[in-house]
């Protein structure tokens, strides 16, 4: 899609938008929420909010990177609203892991719904959408510093749920 030169972009280009992108945000919905109710509801309201600013877009370019810091933005905002119910406090730690196939994606979910929303929402950001760190932190509307140590903590966590063998430790990974 082009820069606009100035001028505000059209319904028929925020359309296209909506066909090209609903696919790649809705996945990373469910990835944050674990549920695909609220995934669609999420996504919908990240539009709904993309489409509310759609008037100061001026690069189409950026506009499915708009509207996935949206996405992010609005299930943060979710998370601190709500008492998230996929989270559960417990004093101890489960012994083992899980005790499943680690490639088993619905367990993958499962893990993923463990980790508070900030760290669930850096491993989807850097492993599944692929942002590098200052892109993820952009997203996210904090530090690379913050990303990088979320990063860490939420892995760490994903080796004790997952087992090594699914998360393994790589040294020397640059975080950029």
């Amino acid at each position: 899609m082009p820069h606009l030169s100035g001028r505000p972009p059209s319904d028929e280009q925020f359309t296209e938008l909506v066909h090209a992108s609903w696919s790649s945000l809705y996945r990373t919905a469910y990835l944050l929420l674990g549920d695909h109710a609220e995934a669609e509801d999420l996504v919908q309201s990240a539009l709904a909010k993309t489409y509310a600013s759609w008037h100061r877009i001026r690069d189409l370019d950026a506009a499915a990177g708009y509207a996935r810091t949206t996405l992010v933005n609005t299930a943060s905002s979710w998370f601190r609203r709500r008492s998230w119910r996929n989270e559960h406090p417990t004093e101890l730690l489960p012994e083992g892991g899980l005790d499943q196939d680690p490639t088993d994606r619905s367990l993958l979910v499962r893990a993923l719904a463990q980790l508070p929303p900030r760290q669930r929402a850096v491993v989807v950001l850097r492993y599944y959408e692929d942002l590098s760190v200052a892109q993820a932190a952009a997203a996210l509307g904090c530090s690379e510093g913050t990303v990088k140590s979320q990063t860490s903590d939420a892995l760490a966590r994903l080796r004790t749920l997952l087992g090594d063998a699914a998360v393994p430790a790589i040294e020397g990974v640059r975080h950029d």
